[in-house]
C-alpha cells in the first residue's frame, strides 16, 4: 500500500522539506502539496517525481483557519487514478453538499439518476486537471480574493471619511493653498456607523460574502480598527495571477490594482512621494506640510 505524504507549509520552504522527503520516499508513495506553491514548480517537480515512480499531487486549499469547522474547498492537479485513489481523503476534509443552498440550474446529486455524471466540484473537491492545475485555480482564486477585499476596504473607507466636510475635521482643506479644498462640504457631513452597516450588507445584500462576515465581526469588535497598522502583506499569489495575465494577454487593472495597493500600504511608494514632493517644491516651491493632513503630531 503507498503511502501519503500530505505537506502544508509556506511556498518557500517546500522545495528543501521535498529534498528532505526524498532519500525515504518508495515507488509507488503518493506526495501531496497543500499549500500556496506555484503551478510552474509543481510541473517541474512532478516531472522529476514521476522518474522515481513518485505520485506528485497539488492541492490549493482554501477556508483559511475557519476551515476545521466549515471544511475546506479543495483544488486538485495531478493524475487521475491517483485522485481517485484519494478521494477519501478530500471527502473527508471537504465542506460537503449541504455547505451552501443549492443554485438553480443544478440537480442535487442524490436527485440525479445514477446513469448521470456526478461532479465532486458540489461536495467541495474538483480535480482541475494535471499537475500544477490545482494551485493554478487557486493562484486565480487569491488573485480575485485580493480584489474583492480590496474593494471592501476601500468602499469602508469612502464611508469613514464621509464626514470630511465637517469644519472640525483635520481633512478639511478649506484654507489649504496646497490641496484642493471640497467645492460643497455640505454634501459631506455625514457620521456612519461601519459597525452596523456591515452587519446590514449580511443580510439580502448581494456583496453578501464569508469576507464581509469577517470585516463585520473585526469592526463590531474594534470600530477603527486601531490594534491594526494597515500593513498589508501578499504570499505570491497575486504576483503569479498578475503573472498569467501578462501572459496570456489578458486584461486585470482591478486584480493588478488591488496587488499594487498592498505594496503601496506596506511603504514601497514612499519614496516615489518623495520624489513628487520634490518636483513639485522645485517647480512651485511647494513644500509639504510638517504633519501629513488628517494626521496627528
Amino acid at each position: 500500500m503507498p503511502r501519503v505524504i500530505w505537506l502544508m507549509i509556506p511556498a518557500a520552504a517546500v522545495e528543501r522539506n521535498l529534498e528532505l522527503l526524498m532519500p525515504i520516499l518508495s515507488a509507488g508513495d503518493i506526495l501531496i502539496d497543500g499549500g500556496n506553491s506555484f503551478y510552474q514548480d509543481d510541473i517541474r517537480r512532478g516531472i522529476a517525481f514521476k522518474v522515481r515512480d513518485i505520485h506528485y499531487v497539488d492541492v490549493g486549499t482554501s477556508g483559511g483557519i475557519a476551515g476545521l469547522e466549515r471544511g475546506y474547498c479543495l483544488m486538485i492537479g495531478g493524475e487521475k487514478t491517483v485522485i481517485d485513489y484519494l478521494t477519501p481523503i478530500f471527502s473527508a476534509l471537504a465542506p460537503g453538499v449541504d455547505a451552501p443552498p443549492p443554485i438553480a440550474g443544478r440537480t442535487r446529486p442524490e436527485s440525479r439518476p445514477q446513469s448521470s455524471p456526478r461532479s465532486t466540484a458540489e461536495q467541495g473537491y474538483l480535480h482541475c486537471g494535471a499537475q500544477g492545475a490545482g494551485h493554478f485555480v487557486k493562484m486565480i482564486h487569491n488573485g480575485i480574493e485580493y480584489g474583492i477585499m480590496g474593494a471592501y476596504a476601500e468602499g469602508l473607507n469612502i464611508l469613514q471619511h464621509a464626514n470630511s466636510g465637517r469644519a472640525d475635521n483635520p481633512s478639511n482643506h478649506a484654507h489649504s493653498a496646497d490641496i484642493t479644498p471640497q467645492r460643497h462640504p455640505e454634501f459631506y457631513q455625514y457620521e456612519f456607523d461601519l459597525p452596523e452597516i456591515t452587519e446590514l450588507w449580511r443580510r439580502g445584500s448581494v456583496i453578501g460574502s464569508w469576507l464581509l462576515d469577517l470585516t463585520a465581526s473585526a469592526l463590531a469588535n474594534d470600530p477603527q480598527l486601531a490594534q491594526y497598522a494597515g500593513q498589508v502583506s501578499d504570499s505570491g499569489e497575486g504576483r503569479w495571477t498578475i503573472q498569467a495575465a501578462l501572459d496570456e494577454a489578458v486584461p486585470v487593472p482591478i486584480l493588478s490594482a488591488a496587488l499594487y495597493a498592498r505594496f503601496t500600504s506596506r511603504g514601497e511608494a514612499d519614496f516615489a512621494n518623495k520624489v513628487l514632493s520634490a518636483m513639485r517644491q522645485g517647480f512651485g516651491g511647494h513644500r509639504e506640510p510638517r504633519v501629513p493632513p488628517g494626521k496627528a503630531e
